[in-house]
């Protein structure tokens, strides 16, 4: 069997991005067509690009198709420390099954503090329930959230989590919708369906920082 080239696990991210090669391409400012006319991996000048738009595309499997395809912390990340003094706090509730919205750490009483180099922006830490993330998300992982005051505009190929005006959560990337003022939500797992949601009916949004393993 040949080896996969650098190209076909790209052409494969993208692919479980949910994404087109336009806007990997627009996103990693690389030129329209550029993907098309790469023949086996791009320069180092280029990879860099790509690894600061998709910080999430693990390069070592890129490189050398070792590991999963994603990372998901740091490369500098440690070991996560509970505190209940310093850190960003973790709420023992699943996002996807009765995770109340919550505006500040002061808002309701979190289990515990978390502190992990890299995650010192997000706004909390909460559970994530349900499968069709998976692989990049899985059942149980927890996840850490950033709350987005102005979601007016939202950068597409993200990971966000969304509660809706009538109570519904989910976490997706984000496509763009043929709906005019839709947003299109598209799972990792292809056993689910992708769905368009009214932007006016997005209550609060969430951006998905990173995942780990309950602890």
């Amino acid at each position: 069997m040949l080896e996969e080239s650098v190209k076909e696990r790209l052409v494969k991210f993208i692919k479980a991005s949910g994404i087109s090669v336009n806007a990997f391409e627009r996103k990693a400012g690389l030129s329209v067509g550029y993907m098309r006319q790469l023949r086996c991996e791009p320069s180092p000048t280029k990879l860099k690009n790509i690894l600061d738009a998709f910080p999430q595309l693990n390069d070592q499997w890129l490189l050398t198709g070792e590991g999963g395809m994603l990372r998901t912390a740091p490369d500098d990340m440690s070991t996560p420390i509970k505190s209940l003094t310093d850190g960003v706090p973790y709420y023992d509730v699943d996002f996807l099954l009765g995770f109340n919205e919550i505006d500040g750490p002061g808002a309701a009483n979190p289990e515990y503090l978390i502190r992990m180099p890299g995650y010192d922006k997000a706004t909390l830490w909460c559970n994530a329930s349900g499968h069709s993330m998976e692989p990049e998300i899985n059942n149980g992982d927890i996840i850490a959230l950033q709350r987005i005051e102005d979601f007016s505009f939202l950068p597409f190929g993200d990971l966000y989590g969304f509660i809706t005006t009538n109570g519904m959560r989910t976490i997706k990337r984000l496509g763009r919708s043929l709906q005019p003022g839709h947003y299109r939500l598209i799972p990792t797992n292809r056993d689910y369906d992708e769905q368009d949601i009214p932007i006016s009916a997005i209550a609060c949004v969430y951006r998905v920082m990173g995942a780990m393993k309950a602890f």
